[in-house]
């Protein structure tokens, strides 16, 4: 009888070890593995699981510390801090233990395809084309929807819902980005935004994420990702990821579980309410700030506490949490995620959006964490102010402000909006027209580095610069100045091709699909063929000015001399060693002459015989600049000396 006891005993203690063994304490972990060989040697990683906030955790690796565990607010996450310093690349077996119950994680730690100093990010050598993969064109096996998302629907006649655009659309028309001339891509964020239609709208831009791990379904996979990178890799592209820090989408699981009471900004009306009815329409209550979405509090010496409060704590929208960067655990967990692209998807530089809405000290760490680790990446910071003294203040090393931003690259608001108002005015001796641009690169004394200002005409959130026009003679002039002031410069997507539109009625008016991208489409815009005699001459005009800007030093790294407008004609030069480059627009609607005498100071350095020969990149048309040049309205020459 004891025998038999004692059996059934060991049975039943093996089925409980059996049990224990299949147990799942822990859901997810982020991020999903790891490297090794890193200068920031701490890993946070943030356990998800039911009850798992009261877990031991083990390991059986020696060269792996656990330095601390951090119980939060809610039962259901835990985060370990690991020590990797010493680490191997290989299975790091996690143990973490509930009670009587117990399961074993096998983490993954990587070695790194690089060392950190060898990631070049983009610079002033390269032009960034941004898109929408949603909007610019699909790949032939996309999923009409996909298993485990919220309902959606892909409908392209409607402006604000998804069109159906993926990376593998992307991905075929790398050979046009080459024809082009571009040399980087930005994409519109890429990551999951698994949130409902609500009432005609859609998050198909992608600025409300919802797993900061995972790429959205819609678009691909996260190997379709990297493999597409690759390849623009190859065809000489660089790649930039658009990164969201300030805030998150409204179905990320963070917001129906908190991990702690101040992972959001003013969160407080969370808690108790329906916040979405059977529409999927979001609901506030009592409690609820919304930003004012003016950022010039940040600088404001003089700002009061409410607006500087409404600025940085308010939502954006009432669909995306403000996450809290004073919080240094969720700080943390946005830094990793960072550098875990970097590593694994092997993109070339980050554009981080709605940069001064987030808390400046803790975007302050994130900066300087990468600079460590990534000395020669780059990141660009939205900063949407329009005077430059205010974008001066966030680049990094600013003697403007109290405090490091550590932000190498910013956005010139302050060129796009004196170049949309001078499109529609005609340039006099003073203030209108392109004085406007004059008025404004006279600040650039403010900016410890202009080469990494990025500039633009616009963008997914503007104005298209044509509006309801087709006016390549004024959009000529912009992109003149643009492709060969010291800047970074950005271009958008169908710009090329005279694409046009304003925000009037909604956003999607500005980003409408790129014609050929899609099934069905009635023309292919991707080929000279299927443009218009508009389209094909502007497109060529641009691609030989892109062409000719590649490896160009006097461009990337000449000195700059600009010339108040004179007669409606204003005129910015370029010069390195001995080459010259001269922008001469007309800023008016009237015949103009460039005076050629009143620039002699550009001349005299190449000046070889009583003539001096010119070609104008775009077109090839040769001038002899010891006469004037007569210029028709609005007309735009870059002139390189020969």
């Amino acid at each position: 009888m004891k025998h038999i006891f004692t059996t059934l005993l060991i049975l039943l203690l093996a089925h409980g070890s059996a049990a224990a063994a299949k147990t799942t304490l822990v859901t997810r972990i982020d991020p999903t593995d790891w490297y090794v060989g890193l200068r920031h040697s701490s890993l946070q990683l943030m356990v998800y699981g039911t009850g798992i906030r009261e877990a031991s955790v083990t390991t059986a690796r020696t060269d792996v510390r656990i330095d601390s565990l951090v119980r939060l607010d809610s039962p259901n996450y835990l985060l370990v801090y690991l020590d990797v310093k010493d680490a191997a690349a290989g299975s790091l077996p996690l143990t973490f233990r509930l009670g009587r119950k117990q399961q074993t994680v096998d983490y993954q730690l990587k070695r790194r395809e690089k060392e950190g100093a060898a990631r070049q990010g983009f610079t002033n050598a390269d032009v960034l084309y941004l898109l929408m993969p949603d909007r610019f064109a699909q790949g032939p096996h996309h999923p009409k929807q996909v298993p485990g998302l919220h309902h959606y629907v892909e409908d392209r006649t409607q402006p604000s819902l998804r069109h159906g655009g993926d990376l593998e659309g992307v991905r075929q028309h790398l050979d046009y980005f080459d024809q082009l001339g571009v040399t980087a891509l930005w994409f519109t964020p890429i990551l999951e935004n698994n949130s409902p239609d609500d009432h005609g709208a859609s998050t198909y831009h992608g600025y409300a994420t919802t797993d900061y791990y995972r790429v959205d379904p819609r678009f691909g996979t996260n190997a379709q990702y990297r493999a597409l990178i690759d390849e623009a890799h190859a065809h000489g592209l660089k790649v930039v990821m658009d990164m969201i820090f300030n805030h998150c989408g409204f179905d990320h699981p963070w917001v129906a579980d908190l991990p702690a009471r101040d992972w959001l900004n003013t969160s407080s009306w969370l808690p108790g309410h329906d916040r979405r009815d059977r529409d999927g329409a979001v609901h506030t209550a009592d409690g609820y700030v919304q930003t004012s979405y003016k950022i010039t509090p940040v600088f404001d010496p003089y700002a009061s506490d409410v607006d500087k409060r409404e600025t940085v704590d308010g939502w954006f929208v009432s669909t995306m949490p403000d996450l809290n960067h004073r919080n240094h655990h969720l700080m943390t967990y946005l830094i990793q995620n960072s550098i875990w692209w970097i590593e694994t998807a092997g993109i070339d530089g980050i554009r981080m959006d709605t940069y001064p809405y987030a808390d400046a000290r803790g975007m302050a760490r994130w900066m300087k964490t990468l600079d460590e680790e990534y000395p020669n990446f780059n990141v660009v910071g939205e900063t949407w102010v329009t005077e430059p003294a205010y974008t001066a203040a966030w680049q990094k090393d600013s003697p403007l402000t109290p405090y490091n931003s550590y932000l190498k690259t910013v956005m010139d608001f302050s060129f796009f909006d004196k170049l949309a108002k001078a499109k529609h005015e005609e340039t006099d001796a003073w203030w209108d027209g392109y004085n406007r641009l004059y008025n404004s690169l006279l600040y650039d004394y403010l900016y410890v580095d202009p080469s990494h200002v990025m500039a633009f005409v616009d963008n997914h959130d503007t104005d298209r610069f044509l509006e309801h026009t087709q006016d390549a003679a004024r959009l000529q002039g912009a992109l003149a100045l643009l492709l060969t002031l010291p800047r970074i410069p950005q271009l958008y997507y169908g710009t090329e091709i005279l694409m046009n539109g304003t925000k009037e009625v909604s956003d999607g008016y500005v980003r409408t699909d790129f014609p050929g991208g899609f099934p069905g489409d009635e023309r292919n815009a991707f080929t000279p063929e299927g443009r218009t005699q508009p389209e094909q001459q502007m497109f060529q005009w641009l691609s030989r000015l892109l062409h000719w800007r590649k490896g160009n030093e006097t461009i990337t790294r000449g000195y700059t001399t600009q010339f108040m407008p004179w007669k409606g004609v204003y005129v910015v030069a370029r010069r390195w060693h001995r080459n010259t480059v001269i922008t001469v627009i007309n800023g008016t609607s009237r015949e103009a002459t460039f005076e050629v005498a009143r620039f002699a100071e550009l001349l005299d350095t190449t000046a070889t015989a009583t003539s001096l020969d010119a070609v104008d990149v775009p077109t090839g048309r040769r001038f002899d600049l010891s006469h004037d040049v007569l210029l028709a309205p609005r007309e735009a020459l870059v002139l390189e000396l020969q």
